[in-house]
């Protein structure tokens, strides 16, 4: 009853209330419920659902939207989507993040990975990912190090990051404290070892664990045929409870490759999965072993090539200089790929058919650097060094990345033509590539300071090479003796005794031949008689031709004979032109015939051996045979090769010939030349009229000396090049007697260094005298 009355009441007072209250209000309030009923409650309920099952339905659309711009690398479009977002999870940050990385963006991969209000274990796992794809391990770690729970796809990814890099050890730790390994660890572990070459552990570690997946089996058996270690390979592929074509593929290809195709063959017979990757391993075999007709025979028979079957084909041919077969498949090749292209153009480079070679780089549809540098190096290697560096210009032009190949194939122009500040400006962009310290480029760097006559720079690249080769103390000790610094030459020898490295048969060419171009007879000699007591070297042809030549230019031509007779061998047409050489410079003119005789027969196209012979009857005054040896090369079709001369000068080479009028300051150089030749009287010059193959007054003779196209390069020099640099001047043949007598007294005159390179060795001129010591 109580209950009852104070319901009574509250009616009461709430009817009061409305009646108080216009009618509008009075129906508003009589209308609403203030306690929703229990179908309103349902409905609202629902509708809530409905709506955060739309907004779900919306994250999932948009995260795959970004997920399908990032695959296309549209990374601006997917984070336009990704900003638009009311609202983002957890799954859309990390498909933010995956694509930035996988797009190469990891800067913004990491921005975003900080910006994360709440990040679960993925995204921590996305963002290690990055650090160990950037090779950056300590950040890596460091991540590793902060994560708030880990899982095996952490462990492992450590493990990769390390294993990857070459951190075996530190690998090995990561995998022994992963708590639940899983097969990716355990195969992590097991490629760590193998592709750091450590396959004694990698056995170990096999043979601890039973349930290997196939992967594993064929990852240990390539890592065993990798070391060559056949024997082991064979017992794990005879072991293995299953095989596909991979392990088929891998154990041929081991045999192949380290030339036992008896078994090679066997194996593919016995292969009951023949794919095209079987096929290529058995050609490719025969290709590397020089056996191209069993090789052909395969090819032909193949039911199926690719791209690497006719490569490896077609370098086959390449690599024995059979271009005709090889453009033969080249040109009935149906996927020609740019290593195709590649192939063939350096097989033509290197058989010096320049022509061929610069057809089809010139029909290249794509190049590479690749390909440039195998024109760079065609050219070059036959003596073309001006197109060479065109070329190489030309590459830079078009954009395309040089390479190591192509900076030293360049050098290696630059060294042939004495470019000097070209090979320096070379020199620069190798050391901003990060190729400064590498023996390979050192070496290239050294022997195009050495050829260009800038001996100190060459010394100082051969002294900041940190590992030194064989080749590098070689190119140094060559250097110092065609420079004519036969001392140097010898200190760079004994350091490299001292430092223990063994000489072989090019450093004693460079130690004799550094004796001989200064006349240290006995020192030469004694190294001569301790190459096989002191080193195992057996003499051959160059150091007995550089011993007599050493003999020969001594004036010692009986000694030097004495040792052609003890020659082990015939003495070839580079022993006889020494001492042929040499008969010329001491005037004996019997000995000299006999020896230009031999060489006609050996070499009938060697013109130089004519003018040898010819020089030496003009300097006896015998005309008569000097005419008979000028007929004889013309009814031998003999042509005297044209001396010519150039210089690098205003960043081109000038090359200037006997007597030119081509050169666009031609007339300022001949003026200048009369001034000198004045000076150069009264300095007290003489003209050696003796070495004018021809029977005409002295001063006739003198005006034909006069124009000789080296004094042409030097007069140039000195006009073009600043005062204090030194003119640099090139000669494809032996410097003249009285071309050298004269740049002696222009060196004193002009107070200039002037450095000429003939076809024998270097001379330094200063102040009247030259390095040679006129010993040349």
């Amino acid at each position: 009853m109580r209950g009852s009355y104070l319901v009574r009441e509250l009616h009461s007072t709430r009817y009061r209330s409305l009646q108080n209250q216009p009618i509008n209000k009075r129906i508003e309030s009589t209308t609403k419920n203030p306690t929703p009923s229990k179908k309103t409650l349902t409905k609202r309920r629902n509708d809530k659902n409905k709506k955060s099952a739309t907004s779900d339905s919306d994250i999932v659309e948009s995260n795959m939207a970004i997920t399908g711009h990032m695959r296309r690398g549209q990374c601006e479009s997917a984070l336009r989507i990704f900003n638009a977002m009311p609202r983002r999870t957890s799954v859309s940050y990390n498909t933010m993040m995956s694509g930035y990385l996988s797009n190469g963006k990891f800067d913004l991969a990491r921005d975003l990975f900080e910006k994360m209000p709440q990040r679960d274990l993925v995204s921590w796992n996305v963002m290690l990912s990055g650090y160990v794809r950037n090779r950056n391990l300590s950040a890596a770690r460091a991540l590793f190090d902060r994560m708030p729970e880990r899982d095996v796809v952490s462990w492992n990814a450590m493990l990769s990051g390390y294993a990857q890099n070459g951190y075996v050890d530190e690998a090995r730790k990561i995998f022994y404290m992963i708590p639940d390994k899983n097969e990716i660890s355990w195969n992590g572990l097991l490629s760590a070892y193998v592709q750091n070459g450590r396959i004694s552990e990698a056995g170990m570690l096999f043979e601890s664990k039973l349930d290997w997946e196939l992967v594993s089996w064929n990852c240990l058996m390539s890592g065993y045929i990798k070391r060559k270690r056949l024997i082991d390979a064979r017992r794990l592929f005879d072991r293995m409870p299953i095989r596909d074509e991979i392990s088929w593929n891998t154990m041929i290809t081991g045999y192949a490759q380290n030339g036992e195709l008896s078994e090679a063959r066997r194996l593919f017979e016995e292969s009951p999965i023949r794919d095209v990757f079987t096929w290529t391993a058995m050609v490719s075999g025969y290709v590397q072993n020089g056996m191209l007709d069993e090789s052909r025979r395969f090819f032909d028979e193949m039911p199926e090539k690719n791209e690497v079957s006719w490569n490896a084909m077609i370098a086959g041919y390449v690599q024995c200089k059979r271009m005709d077969m090889a453009r033969e498949l080249f040109e009935a090749m149906p996927c020609r790929n740019i290593c195709s292209w590649n192939t063939m153009v350096t097989g033509y480079a290197q058989s010096e058919n320049i022509p061929q070679a610069r057809n089809l780089f010139d029909r290249m549809p794509h190049r590479d650097c690749i390909s440039w540098a195998a024109i760079i190096a065609g050219y070059a290697q036959i003596g073309h060094g001006e197109e060479a560096l065109h070329l190489f210009v030309k590459m830079k032009r078009d954009g395309e990345k040089i390479n190591r190949s192509a900076l030293t194939c360049s050098l290696s122009a630059c060294a042939d033509i004495a470019a000097l500040d070209l090979g320096k400006q070379l020199h620069g962009r190798l050391v901003k590539a990060g190729y400064e310290t590498g023996c390979y480029v050192g070496n290239a760097l050294l022997a195009m300071y050495c050829k260009c006559g800038s001996i100190d720079e060459a010394y100082a690249i051969f002294d900041d090479i940190a590992e030194k080769d064989v080749v590098s103390w070689n190119t140094m000790i060559a250097g110092y003796a065609r420079h004519g610094f036969g001392k140097e030459a010898m200190m760079v020898f004994e350091s490299m005794k001292t430092m223990g490295f063994k000489p072989d048969s090019v450093t004693m060419v460079g130690v004799l031949s550094a004796c001989s171009h200064t006349g240290l007879v006995e020192k030469g000699t004694e190294y001569f008689n301790s190459m096989d007591r002191d080193y195992g070297i057996t003499a051959n042809s160059k150091h007995y031709t550089c011993m007599i030549d050493l003999l020969g230019r001594a004036g010692r031509l009986d000694e030097a004979q004495n040792l052609m007779r003890s020659m082990p061998f015939e003495p070839d047409a580079a022993t006889w032109g020494a001492l042929l050489g040499a008969s010329r410079i001491h005037g004996h003119t019997e000995l000299g015939e006999k020896a230009a005789k031999i060489i006609f027969e050996m070499e009938p196209d060697n013109s130089g051996m004519y003018v040898l012979l010819s020089n030496m009857y003009a300097a006896s005054g015998r005309w008569g045979d000097v005419s008979k040896m000028r007929l004889k090369m013309r009814d031998s079709h003999v042509r005297k090769v044209p001396g010519y001369s150039w210089l690098e000068a205003q960043n081109k080479i000038h090359t200037f010939s006997a007597g030119d009028h081509f050169h666009p300051d031609n007339d300022r150089i001949y003026a200048f030349l009369e001034e000198l030749n004045l000076k150069m009287k009264l300095d007290g010059y003489v003209s050696s009229t003796n070495m004018v193959l021809h029977d005409v007054e002295e001063e006739e003779k003198e005006h034909m000396l006069k124009y000789h196209s080296e004094k042409l390069a030097v007069a140039f020099g000195i006009l073009s090049i600043p005062a204090g640099r030194p003119i640099r001047v090139m000669k494809n043949l032996r410097v003249c007697e009285d071309c050298h007598n004269a740049i002696k007294h222009i060196s004193k005159i002009e107070g200039r260094l002037i450095i000429l390179r003939d076809s024998h060795r270097f001379h330094h001129f200063s102040g009247g005298s030259c390095s040679c010591g006129d010993y040349w």
